[in-house]
């Protein structure tokens, strides 16, 4: 159980022994006495349960009736008590074969033993101990937990690495393979990543014998602690390696090859395991996390799987219609047709020329958006003919007419 986990185990002690730790618990509610209550029916579980169901059970209900998490709930910490006291029961196979035959009998003063005894009233010396090994179980893995009882090394895994790739737009709709360089932590090939000079080996640690930890124990309270002198290693190394000075590790740059898949959008994170960092003394190498951004393209504007691309437009192109090409992602030229009289704003959808979608064969579109651009710079003969036409034209921008006619009727509404 690592050094986190061991102070929560700590505080968790104090809960649920109180002020009474020499007395069982279930039987003691608001200082008064009542009958206690089946170890089964407190966990939620049949006689017949097995051991992982039993454990799942106490997870679920500690965690229920954690005082933590019921602040507001006055009767939280004594459930929380009742459902350790009968994990710590029903958990060992002999004290639950005691509670099956003769139920809490079994542990009461001269019904198998006193409160010392191996099922004494209450709790034994070892509580302490076994409420350890319980929280262990319930949070060690995620406190950082995990390496059993029997000692052994546990080498540290590396830490994860990441990289920012920028690719183009191209490079986004049609994959590439990217090469690329970082200088991450690799394991000493000197000493194969284990720390120790060559021709010696790492010892186990005299102080933890291996478990990475120690204890301390006081009356009912056990603290486990990282281990000082090997730093939760579990091992020590007396002759370090020359290369790496006994971490089993140096800093190397490294070049790899990515492959990235087409259709990745910006944002997208792709992992290659055990690329990150090499382990501590021969430890798991951890993960290399790539974080993709796309660039921004001089034409198009990404929506999914579709494109958009804004083209400006002549007014008389408009205005009489034509033909234009329009560019697409792949390079190519797209013609399209523009009808008499378009606006601006006015969009022409290219079906199957935008962008595909990853992991399918599908592809979005590509939109053509024309902006209809007014002509500057106009010489005397053009700013003519301009005035010719507008005096000819009738009827030729209908929204722009139907507009001053409805503001010249608010006009005089207002004059009334």
């Amino acid at each position: 159980m690592s050094e986190g986990a061991g102070a929560f185990a700590h505080l968790a002690f104090a809960v649920i022994l109180g002020n009474n730790p020499g007395h069982s618990t279930s039987d003691q509610i608001s200082g008064g006495q009542m009958a206690k209550r089946d170890y089964y029916e407190i966990l939620g579980v049949s006689k017949s349960c097995t051991e992982r169901e039993l454990k799942v059970a106490f997870r679920r209900m500690a965690k229920k009736y954690h005082p933590d998490a019921n602040r507001d709930d006055p009767e939280a910490e004594q459930r929380f008590k009742e459902v350790a006291e009968a994990y710590e029961v029903l958990k060992d196979p002999q004290k639950r074969a005691a509670y099956d035959r003769f139920g809490h009998a079994a542990f009461e003063n001269g019904g198998g033993g006193g409160p010392g005894g191996p099922f004494g009233g209450g709790f034994g010396p070892d509580f302490g101990a076994s409420m350890s090994d319980i929280f262990e179980e319930m949070f060690g893995d995620f406190m950082g937990g995990g390496r059993g009882r029997g000692g052994g090394s546990r080498a540290a895994r590396g830490s994860d690495l990441r990289y920012n790739l920028e690719i183009t737009l191209p490079e986004a709709c049609f994959g590439k393979t990217a090469r690329i360089k970082l200088p991450t932590a690799v394991a000493c090939e000197s000493c194969g990543g284990s720390g120790a000079k060559e021709g010696s080996s790492p010892r186990t640690c005299p102080t933890c014998h291996g478990h990475g930890s120690v204890r301390a124990q006081s009356g009912f309270f056990t603290v486990e602690r990282t281990c000082p002198s090997c730093h939760g290693q579990g091992q020590v190394i007396s002759d370090p390696c020359e290369a790496c000075g006994g971490s089993g590790r140096v800093t190397r740059e490294r070049t790899l090859q990515v492959k990235i898949p087409a259709g990745v959008e910006d944002g997208t994170r792709i992992r290659l395991a055990g690329e990150g960092e090499a382990g501590l003394r021969g430890g798991p190498a951890g993960d290399l996390y790539i974080f993709l951004s796309i660039k921004p393209h001089q034409f198009f504007q990404r929506d999914g799987a579709d494109l958009f691309c804004r083209i400006p437009i002549s007014m008389t192109k408009a205005a009489l219609g034509g033909e234009i090409e329009a560019p697409t992602i792949e390079g190519k030229k797209a013609r399209v047709h523009i009808p008499e009289g378009t606006q601006t704003g006015r969009q022409f959808r290219l079906k199957g020329l935008g962008m595909p979608v990853l992991n399918s064969s599908r592809k979005g579109d590509l939109y053509i958006q024309v902006d209809v651009e007014t002509p500057v710079n106009l010489s005397m003969r053009q700013k003519e003919l301009l005035r010719e036409f507008e005096q000819e034209a009738r009827d030729n921008s209908p929204k722009s007419e139907g507009f001053f006619a409805k503001a010249k009727k608010f006009w005089e509404s207002l004059s009334e």
